[in-house]
């Protein structure tokens, strides 16, 4: 890949240990004569990823996810050190970044392209979500009443307590939490799944690239919500519906040459099994 030679970081100082890690990166990054600028604050603002070559994002999946619009439209790749939990998206550890930080400044990673979703839930309502849309009602206790469309053909209606519309990237997050599939983050699908269905037999279905979904609240007095990547509310126009089909838009996430999916599900999920063992 080409070296990097500007780069914006997006620190997260509550997470324990990263604002000491982000000044040992930075202090590496100007050594190799990298033009530097860094920030606390995430969301980010539009236009501080403009001109960027890289951004290296320090936290968790949720600050990162705090990155992925602004890196998704100034197609700037995004370097996700983990100083949180899981860390799916946030792959390198701080180990890692301080060994191999030099030679990501110098080009050795690689990119992977991941699917966003683009939702709109009426006129001047929209937004993307690089894991999952959720749609339920604005009252945790209350059930919601869905009819889906896919290309304008009835799919099902729902009693349930919300639908989660996930990327592949997304799979390991909410869908996987309700019992939705894992999917390899190369297979550019869309997943839905309904949470707690009072229909024994709704379960996960999985949506071809290009499909476009709309969503309709059949339900009486109920207002929606619809929350993108858990971080970000939709307000939905009154009579219209949710809307929910792949962007355009790809989010460029470095790593490390050689990264294997596989590897890091076996290690967050803590599957084990004696034939994986004596492989390794």
């Amino acid at each position: 890949m080409p070296p990097i030679r500007k780069l914006a970081f997006v620190i997260n100082s509550e997470k324990t240990g990263a604002a000491e890690l982000g000044r040992v990166l930075i202090e590496i990054a100007k050594r190799a004569g990298v033009t530097v600028k860094d920030t606390a604050v995430f969301p980010v603002s539009p236009g501080f990823l403009k001109g960027m070559d890289a951004c290296c994002v320090i936290g968790g999946d949720g600050t990162l996810l705090g990155v992925v619009r602004e890196a998704a439209r100034e197609q700037v790749p995004i370097i996700g050190v983990n100083r949180g939990s899981l860390g799916f998206l946030t792959t390198f550890s701080a180990d890692e970044a301080r060994t191999e930080f030099a030679g990501l400044l110098g080009g050795t990673y690689q990119v992977a392209h991941r699917a966003m979703l683009d939702c709109s839930t009426g006129p001047g309502s929209h937004d993307l979500a690089l894991n999952d849309v959720l749609i339920k009602d604005e009252v945790n206790s209350r059930l919601v009443q869905l009819e889906v469309h896919a290309d304008d053909e009835l799919v099902t209606d729902y009693i349930c307590d919300g639908l989660i519309f996930s990327t592949a990237t997304g799979s390991t997050a909410y869908n996987l939490s309700a019992g939705g599939p894992i999917i390899h983050p190369n297979a550019e699908v869309v997943a839905m799944t309904p949470i707690c269905p009072h229909t024994l037999s709704n379960r996960s279905i999985i949506f071809r690239h290009n499909v476009r979904l709309k969503v309709h609240s059949r339900g009486e007095n109920s207002k929606l919500l619809v929350a993108m990547d858990g971080q970000r509310n939709l307000v939905v126009c009154e009579g219209s519906p949710v809307e929910i089909s792949i962007s355009p838009l790809r989010l460029l996430l470095a790593q490390r040459v050689g990264y294997s999916h596989f590897s890091v599900v076996r290690t967050k999920l803590k599957w084990s099994g004696g034939f994986v063992e004596k492989r390794v």
